[in-house]
Parts: structure tokens; C-alpha cells; sequence
């Protein structure tokens, strides 16, 4: 069944409506009629929908029956250092599959890529694109937020709502995700940093540690940062029971 997220601003408790974007895509690709039946995500709830009304373009959904949400207990936002070529997209898409609430790119030192100021709100539209059309496909109710790059030194205030932060880090020599777990067993939300191809410095894990982040090993192997990143956030969905 097609999913679509509501555009909340315009619906009401009986009536959901389509972004202009998602209606265009439902009346053109899918060549959805009225009383064609969808999911709709709307005020981060799932519902079995139909389609009740296309006028000029615009598509109005009935919500019939509410459905189970897949979204986990554990907020997780993701703070990934900005990888090479197109890994971002992936990790964008993947974060999503896997429940995270919030992706945070973030700028250090031994990052290859380096933004110009003037590409930061297009590559940051696109990855949201890629979120929103990852959620659909999953089935998230709620839409992963991506906020534009941030330096590293940013993020003290992005940290501090968190009830805790890990950051994977190669030298870490004990202490991996079941610890963490252990020692921290009742989180609700939790943010993870993920550092670039060529690692956290230690100036930058000086500066984490002074802000209270724990640092966590994954393991001997050295992984790369697309692989530090989904492997940290699946260890941690399944050690707090998301993944049953």
C-alpha cells in the first residue's frame, strides 16, 4: 500500500491533506483515484486511509483505522561527521530504516569534504528529501529531521536535551555497546557521534569528553564511518530491546 505523510498544517481531525509535492506524485506516477486505499502518517500517528477527494491537483485523504507505530521508545539522534562523495545519502536513508530520530552532519578536522557555505542548504534539502521518502518506505510515522552541517564545537547545545552521548572511537580500548547499556539502562533518548574516515582526533575527544560523552569501542576492527554509524545505532536499537 503507497504511504504519504500528511501535511499538517492543512488537516483537520476528519480530513488529511497531501503536500503538493506527495500529490503530485500520487495523481501522476501512481495515477491514484478517489477511493484508492493508502497509509498516512499524520500528527506522528499511522493510519489506513483513503483517498476521498481530488480537487485541482489537491488530494484529501479519510483516516480510517489507526495502525501500530514502528517508532522506537530510545530517540536516537545521530551526529555523523560528513563523509566522502555520496556516503551521506546512504547513511541518510539507512538512519532512517533503522528508527533514528535526528541525523546532525558535522564538520572535523580530518574530515575529506569540505562545503562551501553556498551548497549547505541545497545539500541539506536533499538529504531531507532522502529522509522523507525513506520514512514512507519504512514506515516511519515520524520523519527524521536533518539539520544543516554543524562544527563540531556547536554541538554543547545540541548534547545538552540528550540524557546521554556515546561516540564510537577507535581507541577506545573497553567498553563497547553492551556496557553502555549496562551502565546506562534507562534512557530515553541518546545521541551518537560518529567521526570521519580518518577518525576523532584527540584535541576533538578532549572536547566531547569534557562535554560528558562517553566514549565506547565496536571492536577491534576498524570500521569505516558509514559502517561505525549503523553499526552503532542497530547495537544500541537491539541492546535496548527495539529490535524484538
Amino acid at each position: 500500500m503507497h504511504r504519504f505523510y500528511a501535511d499538517e498544517s492543512r488537516s483537520s481531525m476528519d480530513r488529511a491533506f497531501l503536500t503538493p509535492e506527495d500529490a503530485r506524485h500520487a495523481l501522476t506516477v501512481l495515477r491514484l483515484k478517489a477511493g484508492d486505499p493508502v497509509e498516512v502518517f499524520w500528527n506522528f500517528r499511522r493510519y489506513e486511509a483513503r483517498i476521498a477527494e481530488i480537487t485541482d491537483g489537491d488530494v484529501a485523504l479519510t483516516p480510517l483505522i489507526p495502525l501500530s507505530s514502528v517508532e522506537p521508545a530510545l530517540s536516537i539522534t545521530l551526529f555523523q561527521a560528513l563523509p566522502k562523495a555520496d556516503k551521506m545519502d546512504w547513511i541518510v536513508q539507512k538512519a532512517v530504516e533503522l528508527g533514528v530520530c535526528r541525523l546532525v552532519p558535522v564538520r572535523m578536522r580530518r574530515c575529506v569534504v569540505r562545503l562551501e557555505e553556498k551548497d549547505i542548504p541545497r545539500k541539506t534539502e536533499r538529504w531531507q528529501r532522502i529522509a522523507h521518502e525513506a520514512g514512507k518506505q519504512s514506515g516511519r510515522s515520524r520523519e527524521m529531521e536533518v539539520l544543516p552541517p554543524q562544527p563540531l564545537s556547536a554541538l554543547r547545545g545540541l548534547f545538552d536535551p540528550l540524557d546521554c552521548v556515546m561516540v564510537p572511537w577507535e581507541e577506545c580500548a573497553q567498553g563497547g555497546p553492551l556496557a553502555f547499556s549496562r551502565a546506562h539502562p534507562d534512557l530515553t533518548s541518546l545521541g551518537i557521534v560518529i567521526g570521519p574516515e580518518g577518525g576523532i582526533d584527540s584535541k576533538e575527544m578532549d572536547l566531547l569528553t569534557a562535554a560528558s560523552c562517553v566514549p565506547v569501542t565496536l571492536g577491534p576492527r576498524i570500521l569505516r564511518t558509514e559502517t561505525a554509524s549503523l553499526a552503532a545505532v542497530s547495537a544500541i536499537l537491539a541492546l535496548y530491546g527495539e529490535m524484538e
